[in-house]
């Protein structure tokens, strides 16, 4: 993925954070493909390996995450919210907006991810 802005005019984290998502969104991808290629192995080795592959993968993707949620205060608190609970996902976000989501709004809510924004 290129930068969707000057990438002259982009600060030093945003150039961080743009490097550390494109490698998560790579390091999720390579899951995928190895989730899929061991799912229809037929040989238990190359099952083992392909397993071995992804989980690897997984644990890349974990690193990556975590740089982002130190880095970013918005992942942080995204993730609180929805990781680790056993409630319904559903119900934390209605939770967390007030059972008003994003919709009608007009707002694509982007603004909310930005440091220093007003929300």
């Amino acid at each position: 993925m290129s930068y969707h802005e000057p990438y002259e005019n982009l600060s030093p984290a945003a150039r961080e954070a743009h490097r550390a998502l494109l490698s998560l969104i790579e390091e999720l991808q390579a899951v995928d493909w190895y989730n899929q290629r061991a799912d229809q192995a037929t040989n238990d080795e190359l099952k083992k390996i392909l397993v071995h592959n992804r989980d690897e993968e997984i644990e890349h993707a974990a690193m990556c995450l975590e740089w982002l949620r130190r880095e970013m205060p918005e992942i942080d608190e995204a993730l609180r919210t929805y990781l680790f609970t056993e409630k319904s996902i559903v119900a934390l976000e209605e939770a967390d907006t007030g059972g008003q989501g994003d919709v009608g709004t007009g707002s694509l809510n982007i603004g909310k991810f930005r440091k220093g924004a007003e929300q």
